[in-house]
């Protein structure tokens, strides 16, 4: 269990080092790198691996071409690990993020309430920093020994979106190592499966959703495939991801256009 969940921690470890105080500020807007800047190949620039544990099979990533836009693929068969960008930015500047997903088929025997199912076709992972002394014994003692394993700093929180096969959208789940990681289901069910479905929420109101309290800085946005617990496959593709200062049109389409 305390492997399982150093594992966890460790992979969200912020890497990301600004001693420079101009440098620094300008990282506070800093932008994503879109998927569409790049050519349909490789992975994308600015993206690294997000490994949870080195002895499990990783999910393939890969940028492709979809009609005149670069996306990324996913593919994961009894695999998990993800992609991440590491960045630093005030989410209250920046509180609304948009992305695009499609999922070629639903986990049919994932539940993320239970650690043995705990798998997603698609997920959005947040890292954010925040006062450490606000963290339970048990959790400060997984931190501690998370920053020994991977020698980074890690984040006080993460906050994953994902696609759920029966819990309601908005449910809240907490992650079954450790409450500071938490998910909310953006997507439910099959009826938008084999879809391009489109997203905007609001980070500073669904951390505090989760988490009640205000959120520190964003310091990392990631995509996680994973079918590892459930040992089954899936193909998903993810869209552009983008952090804006201001909401564009309200509400999610099931549209493949950004």
């Amino acid at each position: 269990m305390l492997a399982g969940a150093v594992a966890i921690l460790a992979a969200c470890a912020n890497t990301q080092k600004v001693h420079d105080p101009v440098a620094k500020q300008v990282k506070l807007d800093q932008a994503l790198a879109l998927f569409s800047s790049n050519p349909a190949e490789g992975l994308p620039k600015d993206w690294e691996p997000l490994i949870f544990m080195r002895k499990k099979k990783e999910t393939e990533y890969s940028l492709i071409k979809d009609g005149d836009r670069t996306i990324l693929r996913a593919f994961a068969d009894k695999a998990s690990s993800g992609l991440r960008h590491q960045v630093n930015i005030d989410p209250v500047k920046q509180p609304w993020l948009t992305w695009s997903w499609k999922t070629s088929s639903l986990i049919k025997t994932a539940d993320n309430r239970f650690r043995d199912t705990e798998d997603s076709p698609v997920r959005i992972v947040l890292a954010f920093d925040g006062d450490k002394n606000k963290l339970s014994f048990m959790d400060t003692i997984l931190f501690d020994t998370a920053k020994l394993v991977s020698g980074h700093d890690f984040p006080y929180a993460t906050l994953m979106y994902i696609w759920e096969n029966k819990a309601p959208k908005e449910t809240v789940i907490a992650n079954t190592r450790t409450g500071r990681i938490q998910m909310l289901v953006a997507e439910s069910g099959a009826a938008n499966v084999g879809q391009w479905v489109s997203y905007q929420r609001n980070i500073v109101d669904d951390y505090v959703k989760v988490y009640g309290e205000q959120p520190g800085r964003l310091i990392g946005v990631g995509v996680l495939t994973d079918t590892d617990n459930t040992e089954e496959k899936v193909e998903a593709w993810y869209g552009d991801i983008r952090l804006l200062r201001q909401a564009t049109v309200a509400g999610q389409t099931a549209s493949p256009q950004q």
